[in-house]
């Protein structure tokens, strides 16, 4: 019986996973930057100019945007540490996307490496 951490380490034999440090450069080139958490994850920070599109509805709601069907979309995935990236984007190349990558480390990796995160401002009503 396969474990969670099997699934992942299976899912992360077959995708592109992006260094940390080539990140920046690779997301610059790329169509579309989803983040994968949850929405709380999301909002309590994410990288700049990526969407929302949480790991269990990501299939979904991909499928129902014209916007993002053309299975040449370059897409870089990511999660908090890459384990639900590496799921999603296995689950992406199963679909026909063959331009998918996810980011090695995830959003840790990213706020470790010191880069810029964007954080919802809480409007103010005074």
């Amino acid at each position: 019986m396969k474990t969670p951490h099997d699934l992942v380490l299976a899912a992360k034999q077959t995708v592109l996973e992006i260094p940390i440090d080539k990140a920046p450069a690779v997301i610059a080139q790329n169509d579309v930057l989803i983040d994968v958490r949850e929405a709380e994850e999301f909002q309590s920070g994410h990288l700049p100019g990526a969407i929302h599109m949480s790991r269990g509805m990501l299939e979904f709601k991909l499928a129902a945007n014209p916007q993002y069907q053309s299975r040449d979309l370059k897409i870089t995935l990511y999660c908090k540490t890459s384990g639900r990236a590496a799921l999603c984007a296995q689950s992406l190349k199963e679909m026909g996307y063959s331009n998918v990558s996810s980011i090695a480390g995830g959003f840790d990796a990213w706020q470790a490496a010191g880069f810029h995160v964007e954080k919802p401002v809480a409007p103010s009503f005074d």
